[in-house]
């Protein structure tokens, strides 16, 4: 026997979902956190979701999150280290063109969390009007859904790049345990920066446009992932200095291909912007959100 929805008993976490919530607490640390707890279950199943639909249809369905990223590894190496003979820094040379591949690979990785989860944060809440109108959603998971479904593809790919690396230059990195330290400057980072465009894009529509085609792949290039940091001129060094990903991804690296401890100042800054823009964006959001169902 079939039940109306509006007769369904709607769970605590959903009744609250829309009600307003005073500026001091959107600001605050412990407000965000505690939201994060409850959701936690909420954001792993849309996570998942997305996950699933991304392969859907495929004749290898999820076996696409082992395969793709195994398959640009082994694409890199050939064109970096067999074709190019490309070198990076100053590692000996029976290891340096295998090691261009790894970096480019590592910084890939990275930069995918934030640019695949960023990309599409403006047409997140557009693209879900029946969650806006028709039921009491806490649409603020949709961008941390899509923030866990990157996390799940660079787990993925971290596992292929250490065995990958392990085959290539027959060692392991003895620092890839700190490699977790360096993930939480570029989840903060990427959840605040999806929220703030989830929102925006809700009144701007065109942001889709602005921001997946111009502003993700221009960052992507002044990004240090196709070269090493210290090839940028001195008169361009300011746009490195400036850039929290910068950091991040050679922080990335030192953990888990070089065996050296993290940049602690560059990760430190990258750290501590990244919380503030991951607040920001979150009070953003949920300031903004009540309007949605007039706009949408």
């Amino acid at each position: 026997m079939s039940v109306a929805a509006d007769q369904l008993p709607v769970p605590a976490i959903l009744r609250t979902a829309n009600a307003p919530v005073p500026m001091a607490a959107l600001l605050s640390p412990v407000h965000l956190a505690r939201m994060l707890l409850v959701r936690r279950a909420m954001i792993g199943q849309f996570a998942l979701r997305e996950l699933t639909a991304r392969n859907k249809g495929t004749l290898l369905g999820l076996a696409w999150t082992f395969l793709h990223p195994l398959l640009m590894l082994a694409v890199y190496t050939f064109v970096f280290a067999v074709v190019w003979q490309a070198r990076w820094g100053e590692a000996d040379a029976s290891v340096n063109h295998a090691l261009f591949a790894t970096s480019v690979f590592c910084g890939l990785i990275v930069y995918e969390v934030f640019g695949s989860t960023v990309a599409v944060s403006p047409s997140l809440v557009v693209s879900h009007p029946n969650y806006v109108k028709k039921v009491i959603f806490p649409l603020e998971v949709l961008p941390l859904a899509q923030l866990g479904a990157a996390l799940c593809v660079c787990a993925v790919s971290v596992i292929i790049l250490v065995a990958g690396n392990l085959a290539l230059t027959g060692s392991v990195s003895s620092t890839i345990w700190l490699f977790p330290v360096v993930l939480v400057p570029l989840v903060s980072l990427a959840a605040g920066v999806a929220w703030f465009f989830a929102a925006l894009g809700v009144f701007l529509r065109d942001l889709k446009q602005l921001v997946g085609g111009v502003l993700v792949p221009v960052l992507f290039f002044v990004t240090p992932i196709f070269y090493p940091p210290e090839r940028v001129p001195d008169s361009f060094r300011w746009i490195i200095a400036v850039n929290p990903l910068a950091g991040i991804v050679d922080n990335a690296r030192r953990t888990l291909l070089y065996g050296q401890w993290p940049d602690w100042t560059s990760l430190g800054t990258a750290t501590l912007v990244g919380l503030v823009v991951m607040q920001l964006g979150y009070a953003f959001f949920m300031k903004g959100k009540r309007s949605f169902a007039d706009v949408i």
